[in-house]
């Protein structure tokens, strides 16, 4: 596992079909201390994924042929657990694009155009939640018949394992360890995305919903993950 002050380690797959946006981003990458490969097009993609599992892809959903959306579901079967993070590149404007990688399992999206310092950092904020934690933070937490371990990063529901992105489980983890706290949208978004001028609460919105949809009996009825109206979220523990 990373340590906070290495992530010299990650493999970093940018999956563009415009080559320069790949050599650029690949370049700042490299020099952030990231390993980096390159990919053209979907299938490309799918087979360096298979020769080695990057910790994080940058996925562009615009791509000729198999488009992004199809390559994050091809790569999340690839490899089930752990999944690699995901960050979506999308077009200006297309906003249902965004939420729809969102709902599918991406962990983050940047908008095209963007500085590739801006990605840099979006790639050290999703990956930094996988570093490793203090004896005292990783020990299991046993809640109502709802299991998470943070050292292995897994989740069950009475004996039923259940698969999280790594935004999902940071989400979780936060509320799960704060029972009876409301967090506001914005404050979620500040610590889980560690962007406190991100202000597309929406994102956490869809977050909400699918970790319902993953832990919940009733999704509809929530027992773990309630929402406080006018305030935010909170986590019930008994």
């Amino acid at each position: 596992m990373l340590t906070e002050e290495d992530h010299s380690g990650a493999l970093v797959l940018v999956v563009d079909d415009e080559p320069t946006i790949g050599d650029v981003l690949a370049r700042y990458l490299r020099r952030a201390g990231f390993q980096t490969r390159v990919a053209l097009d979907g299938p490309q993609a799918i087979a360096l994924s298979a020769e080695r599992r990057p910790d994080l892809v940058v996925l562009d959903i615009m791509l000729p042929g198999i488009d992004g959306l199809e390559v994050m579901r091809r790569l999340h079967e690839q490899t089930p657990h752990p999944r690699p993070a995901v960050i979506l590149l999308t077009a200006k404007g297309e906003e249902s694009d965004r939420i729809v990688g969102l709902r599918r399992g991406a962990d983050d999206y940047v908008v095209k155009p963007f500085s590739p310092a801006e990605l840099v950092a979006r790639v050290e904020a999703v990956l930094r939640r996988g570093v490793s934690k203090p004896e005292s933070e990783v020990q299991p937490l046993e809640l109502a018949g709802l299991r998470i371990d943070p050292g292995a990063r897994t989740v069950a529901v009475g004996e039923k394992e259940v698969l999280l992105t790594q935004r999902e489980f940071d989400l979780l983890l936060l509320l799960a360890r704060h029972p009876g706290q409301v967090f506001s949208r914005d404050q979620l978004m500040e610590l889980v995305w560690q962007f406190s001028f991100y202000s597309d609460s929406s994102t956490v919105t869809v977050h909400i919903r699918r970790l319902r949809a993953k832990i919940e009996p009733q999704p509809e009825n929530p027992r773990f993950i309630q929402t406080v109206w006018g305030l935010g979220y909170r986590f019930c523990a008994s």
